[in-house]
């Protein structure tokens, strides 16, 4: 969340364009994956270490994995998943 969540949060709020591309990453995840605290953190761990194999770093654009990880990013703030949160 600290990394990549919450500027692509932000960012969301005025780029429509943004919004869309990560509410289909998201619809994609609620097809899926449970969508608890566990399945989800599970998957997000699953996810950053096959990334972390491939050498994948946030160049600052979207692109199609820093749109999943907005994704699990914004689920786990709408569901109010991080302990330090509250649901939106």
């Amino acid at each position: 969340m600290d990394t990549l969540g919450r500027a692509q949060l932000e960012r969301m709020a005025g780029e429509p364009g943004l919004l869309a591309a990560v509410d289909q990453h998201a619809a994609a995840l609620r097809d899926t994956v449970v969508l608890d605290r566990e399945t989800l953190g599970d998957y997000l761990l699953g996810f950053a270490d096959e990334l972390r194999h491939l050498g994948w770093t946030f160049r600052g654009e979207p692109d199609a994995v820093s749109l999943r990880l907005t994704a699990i990013c914004w689920l786990t703030h709408e569901l109010g998943l991080l302990a330090d949160e509250s649901p939106a």
